[in-house]
């Protein structure tokens, strides 16, 4: 039967106009009957037939030229109504001038005016009626008989109501829109087409029950974070399958089309409220300007990158060792119309000689520095090269700063560096110190002004190797999803967030700060990892399973985003924090020398011997260098 409707999808276009013609037809020969009161011999004798015949040739005319037969009819709009009134009037005007033709040149009896009129007025009102009767019936037809998804839809505004239209207007789909569902209190037990807006804030799962609800979409645009997650979790509990509308700007041609209403992402409920960025401030830092990006090819680098553009830089140099990811940022960028010019630099920050080739060959005035090694179990196993890239990388760049004069350095570092309790950690916290200690350098001396600022971040959702894209690869082998421990949390937040920061950061330092984003709840790894399953469509326990594999080396269950010591102030947007404890570049340069000395002997356990004296709050977890607490 499903097979039949969709048969009926769309009538042949001469179908259509014979219809229409019979219509017009039978309007004619009802206003000559209205005019002469239904007196069979009057209505013989007025030229009944010539009537008839010129207003449907003229009818026929007028419908080629405004192609009224085009319009699908059970998607009749205003716009079709439009047409049909141009119809009407096209073939009135023709009719009458035909009539006096006739009149004035072959002595033919002209067509009462009145009969004219009435049969414009009727045309028009039963040509439009015609229309919406198939619409409505096709609509009933396929929602009452076929239908075998119940759907309700979250937000009865003007995005709610167009969700509304487009789901009962596609015939490939087997739903029935069962009600509204709506904060708003002015709104609720009214009705939209038909269909009733019900109290959000009431129990959902007796709403679910009572309209055996088998699908929710959120149309709300703007949708609170939180809210949407309680929506979702009251969804999941109650077995029923979640959705959402894009947001206008991404509607096709300014169209809703059924397809691009999604499922629900883990990243839609894990996202917070929008860092109101001062556009005009980071115009002033950025345009026409010489801006160099390390770590270019990564996650956060290439969305630094992204957002940079907008901000028109006379240059902006890409700096990675990653060759093939370079390459598919090079070719991202290759059609964007813009007075940037892109250079795309393959260089390691360990190699000191070529930087200062880079540095002297573009001379920039902005730099974010994002590259580093951030796996911590790989770093755990490797920790030379931690120490090499994390650290020195990072003071190669920071002494070539300071000596080729950059107004501003921006450091990307990470919550891990809190009270770290692995390698990759701990190397990042030393970083940090030393970019601190060298911004007091500066700042005390006339010929080098260069601004050192610090952003501190959680987990970037989506970032390369992170756990939701782990999970997804997981769902889609079929499972098992592997989280580490049962109570491991973990902040998020999105990577346009954590550039937007980076951006503020770079636009707010005065020197030696640390940024630090409110990231609000940390969440529970396997919470995330029960509602991803959930959202999928599977069942845990059933579909997938969730096993616990243990913590890595140097993994922790929490993490921080302060240490003891370090205290905050606010800023001018309450979820932007600054800690800005200082370090003397004299103790922490002497350190790095020692350090440096110790990974050029490649004496592992000497090298985090002596990190844990730089960064005594560096407790070892999980780890063969626990070893090493235990002696202090």
């Amino acid at each position: 039967m499903n097979k039949f409707i969709s048969s009926l999808k769309i009538l042949p276009r001469w179908i259509i106009i014979i219809l229409d013609l019979c219509i017009i037809a039978t309007s004619v020969l009802l206003a000559y009957f209205l005019r002469f009161n239904f007196d069979l011999e009057l209505i013989m004798t007025s030229n009944t037939v010539f009537g008839v015949v010129t207003f449907s040739i003229t009818g026929f005319i007028a419908i080629l030229i405004t192609q009224s037969y085009s319009g699908i009819v059970r998607y009749t709009t205003l716009k079709d109504a439009m047409r049909i009134s141009q119809v009407v009037l096209i073939s009135t005007l023709l009719t009458l001038i035909i009539s006096l033709v006739s009149f004035n040149f072959f002595n033919n009896r002209p067509i009462p005016l009145s009969v004219i009129i009435i049969t414009s007025f009727e045309a028009t009102v039963f040509l439009f009626l015609y229309r919406v009767l198939v619409k409505n019936m096709f609509s009933f037809y396929t929602s009452r008989v076929f239908n075998k998804k119940n759907i309700i839809i979250f937000g009865a505004g003007v995005s709610g109501s167009i969700t509304k239209q487009v789901i009962e207007n596609d015939t490939a789909s087997s739903v029935r829109i069962v009600g509204f569902l709506e904060d708003d209190v002015h709104k609720i037990d009214k009705e939209i087409g038909g269909v009733k807006i019900y109290n959000a804030n009431e129990n959902l799962s007796d709403i679910f029950k009572e309209l055996r609800v088998d699908e929710l979409i959120i149309s709300i645009q703007n949708l609170d974070v939180k809210r949407k997650n309680y929506i979702v979790d009251q969804c999941i509990s109650n077995g029923v399958k979640i959705r959402t509308v894009p947001s206008v700007d991404k509607w096709i041609s300014g169209e809703l089309s059924p397809k691009q209403i999604r499922n629900v992402r883990i990243e839609d409920l894990l996202g917070r409220e929008s860092i109101i960025m001062k556009n005009e401030l980071i115009k002033n830092e950025l345009k026409d300007k010489v801006v160099f990006v390390t770590g270019a090819a990564g996650s956060i680098g290439s969305e630094i990158v992204r957002q940079v553009l907008t901000y028109d830089p006379s240059d902006i140099v890409l700096i990675d060792q990653a060759e093939s990811s370079l390459y598919e940022l090079e070719r991202e960028f290759e059609n964007i119309n813009g007075t940037s010019k892109i250079h795309s630099i393959i260089a390691d920050i360990t190699n000191k000689s070529y930087l200062e080739y880079l540095f002297d060959e573009y001379k920039p005035t902005m730099l974010y520095h994002a590259a580093a090694y951030k796996h911590v179990p790989m770093m755990e196993k490797n920790t030379h090269e931690a120490i090499r890239t994390n650290v020195f990388g990072t003071k190669n760049l920071v002494d070539l700063s300071l000596k080729y004069g950059v107004n501003k350095f921006v450091m990307i570092s990470t919550d891990k560096a809190v009270n770290p309790t692995n390698i990759m950690g701990c190397s990042k916290r030393i970083a940090e110190m030393y970019v601190q200690s060298i911004n007091g350098k500066s700042q005390s001396n006339a010929k080098h002004n260069t601004i050192f600022v610090i952003t501190r971040f959680g987990n970037v959702l989506g970032s390369n190797g992170s756990v939701i894209p782990f999970f997804k690869k997981q769902l889609e082998e079929g499972g098992p999803l592997t989280v580490t421990h049962p109570e491991i949390t973990r902040y998020f937040m999105t990577i346009q967030e954590a550039c937007q920061l980076v951006l503020e950061a770079g636009t707010m330092g005065k020197g030696g700060e640390i940024f630090i984003f409110d990231m609000g709840e940390s969440i529970k790894i396997v919470d995330l990892a029960k509602k991803m399953i959930s959202l999928s469509g599977l069942e845990l326990g059933k579909d997938i399973e969730i096993i616990f594999t243990g913590l890595r080396e140097g993994e922790k269950l929490y993490e921080e985003l302060l240490t003891d010591l370090e205290n905050t102030t606010t800023t001018y947007h309450n979820k932007i924090m600054i800690t800005s404890a200082g370090e003397q570049y004299e103790f922490v340069n002497a350190d790095l020398i020692e350090l440096k000395n110790c990974l050029e002997n490649i004496n592992e356990m000497q090298l985090v011997s002596h990190m844990k004296k730089m960064v005594p709050e560096y407790k070892s977890q999980y780890s063969r260098y626990e070893v090493l607490d235990d002696i202090s």
